[in-house]
């Protein structure tokens, strides 16, 4: 069984299994040279038994004769012998040459990206340049090993066939082994010319190669059944401290697979065990967002957490990130260039294919919604982009828009739009629904409202072209049901809940004019306002102390609603408008999250005006921790008896063990 190939674009990637071809064949040279020894050894003991086993007249004629082969036979042996050294001196040289390579790159990737752009620049070339003279001295090892292992199967084995074609010469009753052998010898001497001549063709084509490779080694790669692969640094987070760790890694297209193999090219290294997971998704990691330069994020299927890794370049990152269909940290707000990047997606939309059947149904090619994103919310590159081109699809227009509003808004702090839905479509006036969510709708910040106005006219007018799109106002709903109402935790309840979803989306649709051109006149009047106002006023100078303390909103659920309360956010958010300082009251469940418009939110009825309930039984749904004596501490699933009304409004008063004290109402349901 022959040696396997080794390839001069292996030289390049330097993989594990590059390594160990590459030492089966240093073994075999090994081999050949101890054998050379021997050979050398075993001519002296024969020259040394013709003298002894033949008469003395012929003794020193066949000792002459075979003296004289075998000095022949040595001097060609120990210059095959020659190149086998040479070939070891190279081998010194190559690991030599690795050794530096490694210690040089593993420090120049634990180089601060803090440092200044000059000194970064100078260490990327002085990486550069080491790495080019490691690809060389390994190239020129590689091509030295090939040459001496085929240039041993003619030098080493013609030697072989002069000596003993000699050595037949001089025996008389040899003339019939050498008949019998002359088959063989023909065969061998056939053999051998055609491997010379083989060698002489191809070394010429060899040295092109290697030439070419060293002049542009990107153009002349080999063509792998692997999409990528290559070494990457990997964070491993331990006890104690964070280290990179070095793997040799494959990513796999089709079904999406990276494969990590721990190991270490240095002498000595061995190889690890093999790791491997499905893909979900790949992200650059912002300069500012890590110390280490050429960082992206992988997300694994079936792993939890982000794997982070480093590449070994920034060209090596980019190709990483092509491969992996990976997206880049897209951080847009609803600033000025983001109501410019929807208002001129909506415009090619309405201008380009308002007619085209299953718009914003069919979603459009992952990596190319990326890149139009990237391009149209980058400033420098924005103004560049023209969407009447050909290249940009409507279905990949229309998937940015459903992108930006699901996606791209979550590095945005949410704004509220919290509603107990399922109490409103309970109820058997639909003039009710629409008036809750017109009343809500008023209460989200200017911004906010101001985009979601700018979504909800362009579908009102995608459902007008509803004969040639076929996309309904309902089949509108369904399809950004779940990009504007996204539920904050993905519950049994959040999936019973997506039809109350789109049939927001559907009331938003159908009666925009009304909810967008016409203020709400119960929600937000005069009086109403003054009582919210003095009310957070009041409550502001004495804090309520749980930590985790959802708003209410609405009414109090009642005994026939309870369990029937979900909050929902729009994913449209806020960054133009600076933040309002939080409020003490504002909660860390992520179901409920506090106002930041400057009026708050308040109930249906009046403030001043407590709860009626009268001692009752409730159960805590939140946990909660006193800060005064006059509250009460409890966890969730705490039952209180003799449940009532206290005078401060938002507060209940209840017995826990025996012991008296306020409650958050907002924080129990009664049994």
């Amino acid at each position: 069984m022959g040696l396997p190939a080794l390839e001069f674009s292996d030289c390049y990637l330097d993989s594990p299994q590059f390594r160990e071809r590459l030492k089966s064949h240093e073994a075999e040279l090994d081999k050949t040279n101890k054998f050379i020894k021997e050979l050398i050894k075993d001519g002296k003991a024969l020259v040394q038994a013709l003298k002894s086993k033949f008469p003395a007249d012929g003794r020193e004629r066949v000792a002459v004769a075979a003296r004289v082969n075998t000095e022949m036979c040595r001097l060609r042996v120990r210059e095959l012998h020659c190149r086998v050294s040479v070939s070891r001196e190279a081998k010194k040289k190559y690991d030599k040459e690795t050794e530096k390579y490694c210690g040089v790159l593993e420090k120049h990737l634990s180089l601060s990206a803090k440092k200044k752009e000059a000194h970064l620049h100078e260490a990327d070339n002085q990486v550069d340049n080491v790495r080019q003279h490691f690809y060389e001295v390994s190239l020129e090892y590689v091509f030295k090993v090939q040459e001496v292992q085929e240039r041993k199967m003619f030098d080493f084995v013609e030697p072989l066939l002069a000596f003993l074609q000699g050595l037949f010469t001089y025996y008389h009753h040899g003339y019939e082994l050498a008949k019998d052998f002359n088959h063989f010898k023909t065969d061998l001497t056939i053999s051998i010319q055609n491997t010379r001549n083989r060698f002489e063709s191809t070394r010429s084509e060899v040295e092109s190669l290697m030439r070419k490779m060293k002049e542009n080694p990107h153009e002349h790669k080999s063509i792998s059944q692997h999409l990528m692969e290559g070494y990457l640094f990997v964070l491993e987070k331990r006890s104690f401290v964070s280290t990179w760790v070095k793997y040799y890694c494959t990513y796999h297209r089709e079904p999406k697979r990276v494969t990590m193999v721990l190991f270490d090219p240095k002498s000595g290294g061995k190889m690890g065990e093999e790791e491997s997971f499905i893909l979900k998704s790949c992200t650059r990691r912002k300069t500012d967002s890590i110390e280490k330069r050429f960082c992206f994020d992988v997300e694994a299927m079936d792993r939890p957490g982000v794997i982070t890794m480093q590449a070994l370049s920034e060209e090596d990152r980019r190709l990483w990130m092509e491969a992996m269909d990976g997206r880049e940290p897209v951080v847009a707000q609803l600033d000025v260039i983001g109501f410019n990047v929807i208002k001129k997606f909506i415009y090619a939309v309405e201008t380009r294919g308002i007619d085209e059947q299953g718009l914003y149904r069919i979603a459009g090619v992952n990596s190319k919604v990326q890149k139009l994103l990237s391009l149209t919310m980058d400033p420098k590159t924005c103004a560049d982009v023209e969407l009447d081109s050909p290249e940009w699809e409507i279905k990949t227009i229309t998937s940015a828009i459903k992108h930006y509003l699901r996606f791209v808004c979550l590095s945005c702090n949410p704004s509220p739009f919290c509603f107990n839905k399922r109490t409103s479509f309970i109820m058997d006036n639909p003039e009710t629904r629409v008036t809750e969510i017109h009343t809500l709708v008023h209460r989200l910040p200017e911004k906010n409202r101001q985009m979601l106005e700018l979504l909800v006219n362009h579908l009102a007018n995608v459902a007008s072209h509803h004969h040639q799109n076929l996309m309904t106002i309902a089949n509108l709903g369904v399809v950004f049901g779940p990009t504007l109402l996204r539920p904050q935790e993905e519950t049994v309840a959040a999936i019973m809940d997506i039809k109350f979803q789109n049939i927001v989306v559907e009331i938003l649709i159908e009666h925009h004019e009304r909810i967008f051109q016409h203020v709400p006149n119960s929600a937000d009047g005069p009086n109403n306002m003054l009582s919210n106002q003095s009310r957070r006023r009041s409550t502001e100078s004495k804090a309520p102390s749980c930590s985790e303390r959802p708003l209410t909103l609405f009414h109090t659920p009642t005994h026939s609603q309870k369990g029937m309360n979900t909050a929902v956010s729009v994913n449209v958010s806020t960054s133009a408008t600076s933040p309002s300082p939080a409020s003490p009251r504002s909660p860390s469940w992520p179901m409920f999250s506090a106002p930041s418009s400057p009026h708050p939110v308040s109930s249906a009825s009046s403030d001043s005006s407590p709860v009626s309930v009268s001692g009752r039984k409730a159960i805590a749904l939140y946990a909660c921790k006193a800060e005064h004596e006059s509250e009460l501490s409890f966890i969730a699933g705490t039952v209180f008896m003799n449940v009532h009304a206290s005078r401060e409004p938002g507060w209940l008063e209840g017995t826990l063990d025996g012991r008296k004290g306020l409650i958050p109402e907002n924080y129990v349901e009664f049994l």
